[in-house]
Parts: structure tokens; C-alpha cells; sequence
């Protein structure tokens, strides 16, 4: 429990800092990628988790970077699922080796799979991402996930003013035509190039806005801690949509989530830059208690969040770009 009476009930692991695309609202041109020996191993990942769960964490989420580009992490969820407590081990991803690995993720337990799609157009997908061929791989990846039972399949996509905005109802027929789950991202400040800015935000109330132009939806009851509000079609489609409105209407009071990075650093919330380095208990042999202990310390410590920072009108800046922590 934090100071402020809130529970940590999920893990989000970023596996690897490294990532095969080059968003620039994540990462910039040129990334510092973390040493390989100072990568978590995969036992070292699980190890943190049991004594997570041992103190009522019960869902795990794996992300990056990019987490299919870390050699074999069906075996990590596979490791994950076998942990006391863990109810279920999901994976955002950009999907492009989706494709490749989507039977094997399933087959190891992966419960369900969110993959990044801020683009419908290929060519401003290519421009997005910083690559050439990906979006008919991503596509496929996508398909393929659908085919080996992933249901439902998320698709994240940030929407950024003068960018994609255009997209938002070619993306809302998308999760209706498709039976697949959109949700709809507010543009935040952990770019890789600095560009960051309130006025590039598309607020979740005008997207919600525009889709109701042509589809008539649902609001649908809130789950403790989730990070998007949802909304399903009135003609029952099996397809939803969802708006993270982290930047316009934070979700700060109940947040239930701590993080793990991939160089072992504990971070209790996304918009503070505390950090509690757990990698040197891990790498001397530790007990359980004494990481218990220090997990439980670390995640005392964290911030009210970015709800009271835009309630103070606190300026808010570049805090880190999201490769390094997977969101």
C-alpha cells in the first residue's frame, strides 16, 4: 500500500529497453540502449514477481521496448503463469513479430495481447514508426493473434493533433467491422524527441465526440484501476472502444499498478521520476523479506500523481521517454 491508501494489484515488466521501430513519441533517434548485463534474466523477472503476488499483486502485464525482440519471452510468460497468485500474464506489443510468436505465446499462457497501432495508413503508419515495411507484418501479426484465440485482441493508438486525428473514426470502424477492442490514447509527455505539448493532445471527450457521429455507444462501468474508459456499440457489435485520458481526466485514486524496468528499477508512478534501483538485493542473494521489504518501502514513497500535478497547474515536462519503462 501507498501513503495514500491505494493497493498494487498489477505488474507491468518492461523485459528489454530495446524496440525494432522508432517511434519519435517514445523514443529518440538514436537510443542509449541499457548493457545486456544489467538486463534482468528471466529469473530474476519471476523471482520479483512471486514476491509481488506474495503481497497481492495478481496480473502481470510484459512490455518493452519491444517485447517480442527479447529472445524467448514465451518462456518468460510461460515462467509467469506459473507463479502462486498470478491470474494473468498479458503483453503489449508493436506486432511485428506477432506473427512469428503468437501460437507460442498462446500455447505458454499469455492471456491476452495489446498491439500499437497509431496509424491505418500505411505510409503515415511507416512515418510514425520510423520503418519501411512494417505495417502489412503488423497487420498479419494481428490476424494471426485473432487465429490462435487471442479474444480480445487491444489495439493502442495514440492520437496526436496534426497527425492521426482524422483517423479516429476509420479507427472506431475498425474495432467495429473487426471485433477488436481500440483504445484511444492521450498524447503524454515521454516522447524520444522532445516535441511534447498540450496543445498537440486530442482530449478523450472530443474522440469519444467524434465517434458518436456515426456510431451510437455505450458506456460501459469502470473497472477498479483501469486505465481506460470503455464503450461498447449499441447495434452490439463485438467491438469496443476506449479512451486513456491520462492528460485531461487522470485516474490517479485508484491506481493499482507498480513497474519494473528492465535494469531492475522499481517505479511506483509513471509522471514522477522516483526510481528505487531492487536489481543489487537481487544480484547478492536477498531473502524474500528483504525484498518484500524494500518493495514495499519504495512503493510507499509514490507520488500522488499526474492528477494533482495538473490540479496544482504544475508545468509538466519531458519525464522519460516510454522505451525505457513500456507505459
Amino acid at each position: 500500500m501507498d501513503s495514500m491508501g491505494r493497493y498494487a494489484s498489477k505488474l507491468r515488466v518492461s523485459v528489454t529497453d530495446r524496440c525494432n521501430f522508432r517511434c519519435d513519441f517514445c523514443m529518440p533517434k538514436e537510443p542509449v540502449w541499457i548493457p545486456r548485463d544489467e538486463v534482468l534474466s528471466f529469473e530474476e523477472i519471476t523471482r520479483v514477481a512471486t514476491v509481488l503476488a506474495q503481497m497481492g499483486v495478481t496480473k502481470v502485464r510484459v512490455s518493452g521496448g519491444e517485447p517480442l525482440v527479447r529472445r524467448d519471452v514465451e518462456d518468460l510468460v510461460g515462467m509467469l503463469r506459473g507463479v502462486p497468485g498470478i491470474r494473468a500474464v498479458s503483453m503489449t506489443t508493436n506486432g511485428a513479430l506477432l506473427k512469428e510468436k503468437a501460437s507460442a505465446l498462446r500455447a505458454k499462457g499469455l492471456s491476452t495481447i495489446t498491439v500499437s497501432l497509431h496509424s491505418l495508413k500505411p505510409q503515415l503508419y511507416h512515418e510514425l514508426t520510423g520503418t519501411h515495411d512494417m505495417f502489412s507484418r503488423v497487420m498479419e501479426g494481428i490476424k494471426e493473434a485473432k487465429r490462435v484465440g487471442f479474444a480480445p485482441i487491444k489495439v493502442n493508438c495514440v492520437v496526436t493533433k496534426g497527425c492521426n486525428e482524422d483517423e479516429i473514426l476509420d479507427f472506431a470502424t475498425f474495432a467495429h467491422d473487426g471485433g477488436f477492442t481500440v483504445r484511444f490514447i492521450e498524447y503524454m509527455p515521454f516522447d524520444g524527441t522532445k516535441l511534447w505539448d498540450q496543445e498537440r493532445v486530442v482530449s478523450g471527450e472530443e474522440i469519444i465526440r467524434r465517434i458518436e457521429k456515426r456510431y451510437e455507444l455505450v458506456p460501459l462501468e469502470r473497472e477498479h484501476g483501469s486505465t481506460a474508459a470503455h464503450y461498447r456499440f449499441r447495434d452490439n457489435s463485438e467491438g469496443e472502444v476506449g479512451v486513456i485520458t491520462s492528460m485531461t481526466k487522470p485516474f490517479c485514486s485508484d491506481c493499482d499498478r507498480i513497474r519494473l524496468k528492465a535494469d531492475g528499477k522499481i517505479v511506483p508512478c509513471l509522471f514522477s521520476m522516483s526510481e528505487f534501483d531492487l536489481k543489487p538485493l537481487l544480484r547478492i542473494g536477498a531473502s524474500d523479506s528483504e525484498l518484500s521489504n524494500f518493495l514495499r518501502e519504495s512503493f510507499w514513497l509514490k507520488s500522488e500523481g499526474v492528477e494533482s500535478m495538473l490540479k496544482d497547474h504544475t508545468e509538466l515536462k519531458r519525464i522519460r521517454p516510454m522505451y525505457t519503462i513500456g507505459g
